[in-house]
């Protein structure tokens, strides 16, 4: 064993036994899609006395924590998110309405000079406009009841509770007073506050105009009467108020909390609300485990039969990647949202493309060393796994390219399914050219091994490779009909999005989406008749079972969301809710910005890449066949009328990193074909290099789908959808990587001499990302 397989092997026990130590002691953070929850983003707004900039939200997200600490809710999720938004994860928090309350008022806290009693004595809630002195034209006036319900008329608020510095319960047993609230007040805020009790106290003892409201989401919370002891003009200074009653200990705790926790420095409104019921999610995590057991191991099964011994090792080290990728989840503390878990699994069938790369170059290797050395597996092992390390570090960084966009502009479960996948691609790496191949070099070190290629996989040649060894056929004789087939493939996906239109789902247009199920079955047309007595004809209902259906309305309130419930129980009887989605409009234009931001990217960043490592016309042909890949996708959900929402964004930004990783294996081999003939036209080494790569291709696609075909049938209607969008993105991206991507690069080569054809091509120059013309490998 070499020096070399000796630091392989203890680099890859080493990390094993620190993975193993992690997963044995450390329980991964589930998203609230998985154990169940609420999720919240509020958008902060701006207001009269205060900006919704950084400083002013990351104000609001302590106030906000405070709050749901007091409120005594388990390992709740406080942060903000961008500039002005804050994120809201409540554990356990099924219900939209107690998720409400515990957040309790989300407007901003004011306190008013109280202005009397209006005429009629009717309380109205909605502002009225009044002149108003100085230079301004208007003031706000409001009417509403104090807390014994009757009515008080008052003036524009003289400071917000953003200037609240401390509100506390206090019992003052000596003197009898009982409970009390003292409040402290900020610099700036306590001459406000002098001021407006000075103002008060100019009014006679019984008058209402003595007295200050406090109000928080235009209701009054507390109405004091300035202390006859305090003069006129004089006022209370902050640190000696006290708001005293006939308060019992739980009155003033909840006072004091509602002023402290109330406090907020802008007011906040939720664009985005996600309610997942926590059986949802453990059948998510049920049926998602049943898919990676099931998939993995027809997975090893296949890898095993097409590569003997060697193969099953891959196995080996693709059940220490599980380990490895699982352990580094854990440890980075990342929360497994259920995207992420369908990003987990998928990886694990990705995983495998660097060992067929490698056992497939080995194999090669083989052929043409044996009877030349006297341990030739040996030495096309090693060649094998140096002459793939470009196509698999290309076609990786090409993945990561796009689980980056995924991170960067996605939002919520999505951005977790980016993290997944950017572990999945490092650690297959890992997997592939340290732990297999460290198990792989030590078998080969074996008499045995070496004697009978049989056993060891690598000296066989393989059938697909044998078949076409055999036929040898003659691709891209014409291929402009390839491109032609092509085309109209996409004409029929455009025909499809013109015709049909895109089903786009509540994230881009804003919206309520409910699942429910019912404890017996209701149709479709029942369920929409009900629906419609109840005031909801244009709520749109789908169903997924015969107890189980999907309600699509606009942003409807909590007591809509009731009616909705009940007319369904009446025909279904028991209707439980399992999940409720809320996309506020302004959120859904900005998802659907990112998402052609996103787009965009994708394709920039790619074709940068790729012609930076590549040739211009390589990476626009890698790219063409990306566009095609994607628009065929989107073509066929179209066809189908599956929905388009986050989810399928996640698996499209996928199916471009796969479709990209394809092209980038073909055009690495072509690279390599052509600079052994300087000069030679681009035709034989296109055809040659598709021919050699085929096999790989076939492998890896077979590993994907296996896993991808498992989340399909097994994964429950939540991963339904994102498999089926892999499915078709990966069928799709194997063939757009030959028959698309080499076409167009055939054709730009070609017309780089004017009038010329393929044989009279030019000596490739050498340059970055070019093999210089001495006949070396890259």
């Amino acid at each position: 064993m070499t020096r070399a397989t000796t630091v392989r092997a203890v680099l890859a026990a080493v990390v094993l036994l620190v993975s193993l130590f992690v997963t044995l002691t450390m329980s991964p953070r589930l998203g609230l899609d998985l154990q169940g929850g609420t999720r919240l983003v509020l958008q902060a707004k701006d207001s009269p006395t205060a900006k919704a900039d950084r400083e002013s939200t990351d104000r609001t997200v302590e106030v906000l924590r405070q709050r749901i600490d007091a409120l005594g809710v388990a390992e709740p999720t406080v942060t903000r998110s961008g500039e002005d938004r804050v994120l809201v994860e409540l554990p356990d928090v099924t219900d939209p309405r107690e998720a409400a309350e515990v957040l309790g008022r989300t407007a901003q806290l004011t306190f008013h000079p109280v202005l009397g009693v209006p005429d009629d004595a009717a309380p109205d809630p909605k502002p009225e406009s009044k002149p108003k002195s100085g230079s301004e034209s208007e003031s706000a006036e409001l009417v509403l009841p104090d807390e014994s319900g009757g009515p008080l008329r008052l003036g524009a608020p003289d400071l917000s509770g953003a200037g609240v510095e401390d509100a506390r319960a206090e019992f003052d047993g000596q003197r009898g007073a009982g409970w009390s609230v003292s409040l402290d007040f900020r610099d700036d805020a306590s001459r406000d506050w002098t001021r407006l009790t000075g103002e008060a106290a100019c009014h006679p003892p019984q008058d209402e105009r003595r007295r200050v409201a406090i109000v928080l989401d235009e209701k009054v919370i507390s109405s004091p009467r300035v202390s006859p002891s305090v003069t006129c003009g004089a006022g209370l200074p902050s640190g000696t108020t006290q708001i005293t009653g006939s308060f019992s200990a739980d009155e003033a705790k909840n006072l004091a909390l509602l002023i402290k926790g109330g406090a907020l420095p802008v007011p906040v409104e939720v664009v985005e609300q996600r309610t997942v019921g926590p059986t949802l999610g453990a059948e998510a995590i049920s049926a998602s485990a049943r898919a990676a057991v099931i998939g993995a191991g027809l997975t090893a099964l296949f890898i095993t039969f097409v590569y003997r011994l060697f193969g099953g090792l891959a196995a080996l080290a693709l059940a220490g990647y599980t380990l490895i990728s699982y352990a580094a989840l854990v440890a980075l503390g990342v929360t497994l949202t259920l995207p992420g878990l369908a990003g987990f699994v998928l990886a694990i069938g990705m995983a495998v493309d660097a060992n067929v790369l490698a056992f497939e170059r080995a194999r090669e290797e083989y052929a043409s060393r044996s009877g030349r050395t006297s341990r030739p597996l040996r030495s096309a092992l090693a060649a094998g796994f140096r002459n793939a390390r470009t196509a698999v570090v290309d076609s990786n960084v090409t993945t990561l390219l796009a689980a980056g966009l995924l991170f960067g502009l996605g939002s919520g479960p999505v951005k977790g399914f980016g993290v997944t996948l950017a572990i999945g691609v490092l650690v297959s790496m890992f997997s592939a050219l340290v732990i297999a191949r460290a198990l792989t070099e030590m078998a080969a070190g074996s008499r045995f091994v070496t004697d009978f290629p049989g056993v060891n996989g690598i000296g066989l040649r393989g059938r697909v490779r044998t078949y076409l060894t055999r036929r040898a056929p003659q691709l891209f004789r014409r291929s402009r009909r390839w491109l032609g087939v092509s085309t109209v493939v996409v004409a029929l996906a455009v025909l499809g999005v013109t015709l049909r239109g895109l089903n786009l789902g509540v994230e881009f247009t804003g919206g309520r989406l409910m699942e429910y199920t019912t404890s017996r079955p209701v149709g479709i047309d029942t369920a929409r008749t009900a629906l419609a007595d109840a005031g909801f004809a244009d709520a749109e209902v789908t169903t997924a079972g015969e107890r189980e259906l999907s309600v699509r309305t606009g942003d409807t309130g909590e007591r809509a969301e009731a009616a909705i419930r009940n007319a369904l129980s009446a025909e279904g009887g028991a209707t439980t809710k399992v999940r409720d989605d809320l996309i506020g409009p302004s959120l859904g234009d900005e998802l659907r910005r990112h998402a052609f931001i996103a787009l965009g990217i994708a394709v920039g960043a790619q074709l940068l890449y790729l012609a930076v490592r590549f040739r211009w016309s390589f990476a626009v042909a890698s790219v063409t066949a990306m566009v095609h890949d994607v628009v065929i996708l989107v073509g066929v959900f179209a066809w189908l009328g599956r929905p388009i929402d986050g989810i399928f964004l996640a698996a499209l930004l996928t199916v471009i990193g796969y479709s990209v990783n394809d092209s980038v294996v073909v055009f690495d081999r072509v690279r390599e074909l052509w600079a052994r003939r300087p000069g030679s036209p681009l035709l034989p080494a296109a055809r040659a290099a598709v021919l050699q790569t085929v096999p790989r291709t076939v492998n890896t696609g077979m590993g994907a789908l296996f896993i991808l075909t498992a989340l399909a049938v097994l994964g429950g209607d939540s991963l339904r959808d994102f498999a089926l969008a892999l499915l078709i993105g990966i069928c799709v991206g194997t063939y757009s990587s030959v028959f698309t991507a080499v076409p167009v690069a055939l054709a730009m080569e070609s017309r780089r001499k004017d009038g010329g054809h393929m044989g009279q091509r030019q000596r490739p120059k050498p340059g970055r990302g070019r093999p210089a013309d001495n006949g070396a490998r890259v």
